[in-house]
C-alpha cells in the first residue's frame, strides 16, 4: 500500500470539474486582483473567526511583517519567539530590522511561557507564539506576561486557521495574527496566499494600507509599503474549499484520534498529542507530530513500506539555522531534543481508514522487532 504525505495533485483530480467552474468563472470576469472574490472570502473568515477584520495577503509571511510594521516594531527592539518554528517567523523580524530573541518549549511542544519571561529586556517589545500544527499556546500565560511587562502579542497563527483556545480564535489574542494558505495547510490554496486576523480598528486600517503599496482609498501613495495583495483566483479557490471546511476538519481530527488510539500504547514514542475538545481547546491538526525513539530508523523503514513522512522544517529548529541575526548558542535543551525525536505522518483528508490503519500497524511492528 502507498501512502503519500500529501498528495497536491489528487487535492484539484478529486474535485476537478468544481475547481474548474471556479477558475473559468474568474477568469471569464477578468478579476484578478482585490474583487469581489477576495472580499468574499475576508467576510466569510471575520465570521467564521468571529474577529474584527480579516485582511487577505500574499503569504503568511508578508502577515507578520505587516503586523510588526502596523505595531511599530523595528530597530532595537526585541521580539521573543519558539525556535521550534519555520524560519519565516525569524524572517518577518529580521526584514523589520528587530531583534530575534529565541524561546525554548514546554511540556506540550509549544512556547514555554517561563522561558519566555527569562528572556524579557528593556529592549523587548513583542511576544511572538507560534502555533504549531494547529494547537493554541497557552494564551493565558502568555497574556499576564504581556500585560505584566507591557508587550505587544502578535500570533503566528499560519498553522492553527480555525484553532480556538477558551472559545477565541488563533490571531484574535492580542493586535493580531498571520496565517498561511500554502497548499498543504488545513485550507490551503493553489499556491502561495496569506491572510491577518484582528480585534484592533487601528491596525486592520494599517495593514489595509500597507499591503497595498501604502495607498489610501483614492489612491494616493502615502507611505512605503509592500505589495502584498492574494490574488483573486486563489481567494476564489479558498472560497470553494471553505464551504467543504467544516467536513475538512472532522474527517483530520477522525484521523488523529485512530493514530491516537493505535499508537498510545506503543512504547518506542515518547510523546503523541492527544485531541482536545474542550471548554478550553479546539485543535485542528494541521499535522500529526509525535516523538519517538530512533526516529531515523523508524522514517527510513516507513519509507520502504511507501509510507511517506516529514521531519518537519528538515529538523532545524531556527537557532541552528547558521542565518545572521540569529544566536547559534542559544540554550534551549528541550527543544534541541525534540528535534532529534519529531516525525510528522500523514494526515490529510484524502486518506483512507485503511491507509491510517497500514500506518499505525507499520509502527506497531517496526517497535515489536526492535
Amino acid at each position: 500500500m502507498e501512502v503519500q504525505f500529501f498528495p497536491y495533485r489528487d487535492f484539484y483530480l478529486h474535485d476537478k470539474k468544481e475547481y474548474s467552474r471556479v477558475l473559468n468563472e474568474v477568469l471569464s470576469r477578468g478579476a484578478y486582483i482585490l474583487q469581489k472574490d477576495c472580499h468574499e472570502f475576508e467576510e466569510n473568515s471575520k465570521k467564521f473567526l468571529d474577529c474584527h477584520d480579516f485582511i487577505t495577503v500574499a503569504n503568511g509571511t508578508d502577515a507578520l511583517i505587516l503586523l510588526l510594521r502596523a505595531a511599530g516594531i523595528g530597530q532595537e527592539d526585541e521580539v521573543i519567539m519558539p525556535a521550534h518554528t519555520y524560519i519565516a517567523t525569524a524572517a518577518s523580524v529580521f526584514y523589520v530590522g528587530a531583534k530575534i530573541v529565541l524561546a525554548d518549549i514546554g511540556y506540550d511542544k509549544l512556547i514555554d511561557p517561563n522561558s519566555i519571561e527569562e528572556l524579557i529586556t528593556d529592549k523587548t517589545k513583542c511576544i511572538m507564539p507560534v502555533h504549531v500544527n494547529g494547537r493554541i499556546c497557552n494564551m493565558d500565560k502568555i497574556i499576564k506576561l504581556a500585560e505584566k511587562y507591557n508587550l505587544v502579542i502578535i500570533e503566528d497563527a499560519a498553522q492553527a486557521y480555525g484553532a480556538k483556545y477558551k472559545g477565541k480564535s488563533a490571531g484574535t489574542f492580542g493586535i493580531g495574527g498571520g496565517i498561511s494558505f500554502y497548499p498543504a495547510k488545513v485550507l490551503g490554496c493553489f499556491g502561495d496566499g496569506g491572510g491577518i486576523v484582528t480585534n484592533h480598528e487601528s491596525i486592520s486600517k494599517s495593514v489595509r494600507f500597507l499591503r497595498d503599496h501604502g495607498r489610501s482609498d483614492n489612491g494616493k501613495v502615502e507611505s512605503w509599503g509592500l505589495n502584498s495583495r492574494l490574488d483573486n483566483i486563489q481567494a476564489a479557490v479558498l472560497n470553494y474549499k471553505f464551504t467543504k471546511f467544516p467536513e475538512t476538519l472532522k474527517r483530520r481530527i477522525e484521523i488523529a484520534n485512530m493514530y491516537y488510539e493505535g499508537l498510545k500504547d506503543c512504547d518506542g514514542i515518547t510523546y503523541i498529542p492527544v485531541f482536545r475538545e474542550d471548554k478550553d481547546n479546539f485543535d485542528i491538526y494541521q499535522n500529526f507530530e509525535i516523538c519517538c525513539k530512533e526516529r531515523n530508523l523508524l522514517k527510513d523503514f516507513l519509507n520502504k513500506k511507501n509510507i511517506k513522512t516529514i521531519i518537519q522544517w528538515a529538523g532545524m529548529p531556527v537557532h541552528k539555522s547558521n542565518l545572521s541575526g540569529i544566536n547559534p548558542d542559544s540554550k534551549l535543551p528541550l527543544t534541541d531534543k525534540f528535534f532529534e525525536e519529531c516525525i510528522l505522518l500523514p494526515l490529510h483528508p484524502l486518506l483512507s481508514n485503511e491507509q491510517v490503519n497500514y500506518v499505525i500497524e507499520m509502527i506497531l511492528g517496526f517497535y515489536s522487532n526492535n
